[in-house]
């Protein structure tokens, strides 16, 4: 019977997807404990080698290496993220610190590093090509960063701390889950929704049902601190009673409170950084970034940061303006009040928008539509393909010429079990070494409505369509020769930048003309609602701006705390540093407060936050090549894909984007777009 295990080998499905209909909660176990006898097992294989150390007696085995845990834990981290269940919930907490350990069993082998080393070493004098060198050089980077070359008795305690850290950020990740369900927004009467559509009302009655709340309706809580239904909410106190409650999310007590593990975990990154060499955990992080130092991050975001507090500042009294005597504008009120003045000044409805962003048409005349225009993939949906929820959908891509690309996976709708926030996964990444195909996920958070009725976006879920499935382009189209450099596996103030172009066609006229009709009507959406959003495109960008910085520093601050530094309270901290940076508007929260800060805190992005505005420059500086060499073509397209999106992560990023736009990106164009030119 272990033998039937469907991890045991790789999938005989169409592009190795993985038998979803096959696994079992009783896989997972017996599968990561194979997966981690196997890769030590050949990691051993490799050091025990009397021969000098070679490319092909050194590199060659370690990127074969560790097939069984790949298939496993890439099922498992999607599942335990887009479908959590007590079971996924209990193993992640076991396997976390297992995992850690497994992978300093690797990274601080001094036999497998001292061959690493050697093979750096002599790097010029080997016949290798261009991606071979590179895979060398980083995986001697990555060592040595990972304390590799730490004598045994720090190399204990360095198993130690990631060992804790593992535990811990997996904890706050499942605490943070179980409070954003507990505190979502209990609603007695209809009347109290009063602003939001049907398709909204619907899928808060749905979500009631859910938990057996008929009769009522429930508004679940997003991953960042406002939410899309304040901007249409006319009940102050229904607001505000949302408002309170993202801000609550894990610091009001209880087994779901985050704030000691924050304390704990930056002090732990803190020692950890100073064991390896570096003042703190962002000279640590940075120094294997494009950025390179804590410095370079402050220099952008401080010349930012005064500007968009202004912009803040002048926003603010436009609203307040607009609201009168009656109140002092909170932070509840400013998404309302935004779409209020949007209306007078530039007579934006964005309400109006959402029947012309139904979900069906976005995904296949919208996001499918520009992706072929722009690459001439085409989607075809593969029912006969089971994914690992019911609202999971998979697509197979193509070439214009009819070759295969890979298949996409969506997972459109939010749920109790799912994590907030959106994002894209590989399930198998590309690379000639292994013949691996190609299998990603994009996984959102829509609210879904009851069955029957459409599923409605606003105009930023439809943003953030383009947003991840911009990700998961970057993931099909990468085509390597060794596992480390497949799909999205680039510098992290990098990986964001391909996202971001992509949402560039949303609004390409083209691309809108062909989605964005009325759902009812099938009228297009007007040209004058086009030309509205335009001419208010840097509208409300310092409260936008803002709150996004805020939350940049704030990381930026607790990874910038040294281990002799003690920290004792979370918000007192996280004041002192938003009040540093004179990002303290009281009206203008930070996008995430420290306890509910999941991509700092569990997300892989600590120190890394800043990443957004930073793959941001190279965004924008891109646009401004696609609109000065015709925009929408092919020919542009594949550009972009040859020379960025198909060399995934085999070569330094930044030459890549050299090698696409002939030099380096220049700022301007972010500063013009966000309104940061004063």
């Amino acid at each position: 019977m272990a033998d039937q295990n469907p991890f045991f080998a790789p999938s005989t499905l169409p592009y190795g997807l993985p038998p979803f209909g096959d696994i079992r909660d009783e896989h997972y176990r017996p599968a990561f404990d194979r997966g981690f006898e196997e890769q030590l097992a050949e990691i051993s294989n490799i050091t025990s080698r009397h021969a000098l150390p070679t490319f092909e007696n050194t590199m060659i085995p370690l990127e074969e290496s560790g097939q069984t845990l790949e298939r496993v834990a890439t099922v498992f981290f999607n599942q335990s993220s887009a479908d959590s269940s007590d079971f996924t919930n209990a193993l992640e907490e076991e396997i976390a610190p297992l995992l850690a350990a497994h992978s300093d069993a690797i990274k601080l082998d001094a036999e497998l590093y001292s061959r690493i080393r050697s093979l750096h070493d002599q790097l010029p004098q080997l016949d290798l090509d261009q991606e071979s060198r590179y895979l060398v050089e980083r995986y001697y980077t990555e060592f040595t960063l990972a304390g590799a070359g730490l004598d045994d008795a720090e190399k204990d305690r360095l198993r130690d701390y990631n060992r804790k850290l593992s535990t811990l950020t997996t904890r706050f990740e499942k605490n943070l889950l179980a409070d954003t369900n507990e505190l979502a927004v209990v609603i007695d009467d209809v009347a109290e929704l009063d602003g939001l559509g049907a398709g909204e009302i619907s899928a808060a009655a749905e979500a009631a049902r859910e938990r057996g709340l008929d009769g009522k309706y429930l508004v679940t809580l997003v991953l960042p601190t406002g939410h899309p239904y304040l901007d249409a909410l006319t009940d102050r106190e229904v607001r505000r009673r949302i408002m309170a409650a993202s801000r609550a999310r894990g610091s009001r007590g209880g087994e779901n409170d985050n704030r000691e593990l924050v304390l704990e975990i930056t002090r732990l990154r803190a020692e950890r950084a100073r064991l390896l060499g570096f003042e703190n955990h962002a000279a640590y992080v940075t120094a294997d970034e494009t950025a390179k130092t804590p410095g370079a991050v402050a220099a952008m975001l401080g010349r930012l940061a005064p500007i968009a507090a202004r912009n803040a500042r002048a926003e603010q009294a436009d609203l307040q303006e607009q609201i009168g005597d009656a109140f002092a504008l909170e932070a509840a009120d400013w998404a309302l009040y935004t779409e209020k003045v949007r209306q007078s000044k530039y007579d934006v409805d964005s309400a109006e928008m959402r029947p012309y962003f139904e979900a069906e048409r976005v995904m296949r005349d919208g996001v499918f539509f520009a992706a072929n225009q722009v690459y001439g993939v085409t989607f075809t949906e593969r029912p006969d393909l089971v994914a690992y929820h019911p609202d999971a959908r998979v697509f197979e891509v193509k070439d214009e010429d009819g070759s295969p690309v890979g298949l996409y996976v969506l997972d459109l709708y939010t749920r109790d079990s799912k994590r907030g926030g959106a994002w894209m996964n590989p399930l198998i990444s590309q690379n000639e070494l292994l013949g691996h195909p190609v299998v990603v996920v994009n996984n959102l958070n829509v609210p879904k409505p009851a069955a029957g009725s459409p599923t409605l976006l606003s105009y930023d879920e439809v943003n953030t369509f383009f947003h991840e499935f911009g990700h998961a382009l970057h993931g099909l189209f990468a085509r390597v020769t060794y596992p480390k450099f497949a799909g999205t596996n680039v510098f992290r103030d990098f990986v964001e930048f391909p996202s971001q172009v992509n949402e560039m066609w949303m609004l390409w006229p083209e691309v809108l003309a062909n989605y964005a009709v009325h759902v009812e009507t099938g009228a297009p959406m007007p040209q004058e609602f086009v030309d509205k959003i335009q001419a208010s495109s840097a509208f409300n960008e310092g409260f936008t701006t803002s709150e996004y910085l805020a939350a940049a520093l704030l990381d930026q601050a607790w990874h910038r705390i040294t281990a002799d530094d003690t920290v004792a309270d979370v918000a007192e901290f996280e004041a002192e540093a938003l009040a540093a940076a004179g990002l303290d508007n009281p009206a203008v929260p930070t996008r995430y407060s420290s306890a509910y800060f999941a991509h700092t805190f569990s997300g892989g992005y600590d120190a890394g936050y800043y990443s957004y505005i930073w793959s941001e420059v190279l965004d924008a500086d891109t646009v401004e090549w696609f609109k000065e060499n015709g925009g929408l073509t092919r020919a542009n397209g594949d550009r972009f894909r040859s020379l960025l999106l198909s060399v995934g992560g085999s070569k330094d990023p930044l030459e890549a984007y050299r090698d696409f736009r002939g030099r380096d990106a220049v700022i301007e164009p972010l500063l013009k777009r966000r309104g940061l030119t004063g």
